[in-house]
């Protein structure tokens, strides 16, 4: 077989090939989590599907490394390697949106930021995680846990078709009609199966929602997460939002005097009609006083967008995740032994109300399988000082050992290090053994190992 130059795929490819020779190789090698520094040999920033695929098949004659990226977002650095190929979907930002139909369809770059400004014009959303800056692909690939699920269910619920390209450079439409069984492990089963180009989602009527976060004493802590988990489990579905622990930020509706302090938050998001959005966000009001909040009704993108300031790029991350089906008063309690240790004002802990519409998905109706979970955990270290990295990520994985007995063995793979390979079947319970089956059809080469990766 001939041999697949750099200039050749320079020669296929409508966007900007970089090597390290070339001017701004080192920009387009960054990625979100500066504790990753990595080299690639080749970035391809794609501008469509066929970008993509010559650049999949680059990487596989040439036996190299491929890495995709979308928002960036990955944690663990995925969207990165040394000395390999990164297909960088950023530039694959389009959103159109279908009011008739009420559906969207979005680049493989594409932000949430990017679709909630499109979808929101003609008062439409779906759900789509709690950073704006985050790859619309990356999110729902993993599951989707964001404000509305209670009530609209998961992103990857939401998704009817993708366009993938796989292992082999093929083009394929993923769909419950097309390629049903790739369309089905892609709803949950990450990266795995290929590069997905393009997602449509299907919508809902969401515009104004009502919200914002309430910060509680530590003190009070037990008493508002106890709270939240009796009452979010019977409140209308339209009531979404988490309890989390934050140093309080400098802002100006917390007291001067209180910031820096770890408090208790709530983030409520009524999603419903709008005249009961304050009676329905005062139920969190009953667990304990607040001591501050920004409360009241907004456009949904501002809620989804509300804390992108907390999480820039540059900052390194390190997190850990879990799924919990009940979350105990044991379970709490270990929580208050190391919330307060919050290493930075950009680090948080978050608990995630996965019921409602998620439950109505049977287990086995996509890759996702945790449908009888009712919480997503996720400790997510964030920090800007280097320095810092071994205290950090060590009181990450304490926090995480005193809440893993309390949880399931399986976690939200988006939320997950790059340490975590050990729980891939454990993430996918029953659903794994069908995923490592599509997993041989559609990459037995596994070349898209640059993931939680599921091995053919």
């Amino acid at each position: 077989m001939a041999e697949y130059t750099v200039e050749d795929l320079r020669a296929r490819s409508r966007g900007p090939v970089i090597t390290a020779s070339d001017e701004g190789y080192d920009e387009a090698r960054k990625v979100y989590n500066a504790m990753i520094d990595k080299h690639p040999r080749v970035i391809v920033q794609c501008q469509n599907a066929g970008d993509v695929m010559a650049t999949v098949n680059f990487a596989r004659e040439n036996d190299l490394d491929l890495a995709v990226r979308g928002g960036s977002h990955s944690v663990p650095g995925f969207g990165t390697v040394d000395d390999g190929v990164v297909a960088d979907l950023g530039a694959m930002r389009g959103v159109r949106v279908d009011p008739i139909t009420q559906t969207a369809r979005a680049g493989g770059g594409a932000t949430w930021g990017d679709f909630n400004a499109a979808t929101h014009a003609f008062g439409l959303a779906t759900t789509g995680g709690i950073i704006s800056t985050t790859g619309v692909g990356g999110l729902t690939l993993g599951g989707g846990i964001g404000y509305l699920d209670r009530g609209l269910g998961l992103s990857c619920d939401n998704l009817i078709s993708a366009d993938v390209v796989t292992a082999d450079g093929r083009f394929l439409i993923a769909s419950e009609k097309d390629n049903e069984d790739l369309f089905w492990a892609m709803r949950g089963g990450g990266g795995n199966f290929g590069v997905a180009t393009a997602l449509e989602f299907r919508l809902a009527p969401v515009d104004t929602v009502y919200g914002g976060p309430m910060l509680f004493e530590m003190s009070d802590a037990a008493a508002v997460l106890a709270g939240f988990r009796d009452t979010i489990k019977d409140a209308p579905e339209e009531l979404g939002g988490f309890p989390a622990f934050q140093i309080a930020p400098p802002l100006p509706f917390i007291p001067e005097d209180r910031q820096g302090e770890v408090f208790t938050l709530i983030v409520g998001c009524w999603a419903g009609d709008p005249a009961q959005g304050e009676r329905q966000i005062a139920r969190f009001r009953e667990f304990a006083p607040t001591v501050a909040e920004h409360v009241g009704p907004m456009p949904y993108p501002a809620l989804n967008s509300a804390f992108d300031g907390l999480v820039p790029p540059g900052l390194q991350h390190y997190w850990k995740a879990n799924f919990v089906t009940e979350l105990t008063d044991d379970a709490i309690q270990a929580h208050l032994e190391h919330a307060p240790g919050l290493p930075a004002v950009n680090s948080t802990v978050h608990i995630y109300p996965i019921d409602g519409a998620c439950h109505r998905v049977p287990a086995d109706a996509t890759a996702f399988a945790y449908r009888d979970a009712n919480f997503a955990t996720v400790i997510a270290g964030m920090w800007p000082d280097p320095a810092q990295n071994e205290a950090n990520i060590d009181w990450v994985r304490k926090y995480y050992d005193a809440v893993a007995p309390h949880s399931e063995s399986g976690g939200y793979i988006n939320f997950m290090a790059d340490d975590d390979q050990s729980r891939i079947a454990d993430n996918y319970k029953d659903n794994y053994a069908r995923l490592v089956e599509v997993k041989r059809k559609y990459d037995p080469g596994n070349l898209f190992h640059q993931n939680q990766n599921i091995a053919p």
